[in-house]
């Protein structure tokens, strides 16, 4: 289990439980079995983009709700690069 799908779970079980529905209710109205349901709860799956506009959907809020907690930071990268010496600079 990852820690996104772990913290994607927690949103989407938090989601569901305030909008007072089953994870059967949810899985009618996001057009998916109802085991999926509890597996993406539990942090067994991460969802893929047609499953979270669904899920969202179902649920009437935007899909950045259930990404809350949820960022992405790039890593660092530099590219290498020419560095022309000026004429009077010595190689080393």
């Amino acid at each position: 289990m990852s820690e996104v799908a772990v913290r994607f779970g927690s949103n989407l079980a938090r989601l569901r439980e305030r909008a007072g529905i089953t994870q059967e209710e949810m899985s009618f109205r996001a057009s998916l079995h109802r085991t999926e349901i509890g597996l993406l709860e539990r942090g067994g799956r991460i969802p893929r983009i047609d499953t979270l506009a669904k899920l969202a959907g179902a649920l009437g809020v935007p899909t950045s709700s259930l990404l809350d907690g949820i960022d992405w930071q790039p890593g660092e990268f530099t590219r290498g690069g020419f560095r022309l010496r000026s004429p009077n600079e010595t190689s080393l």
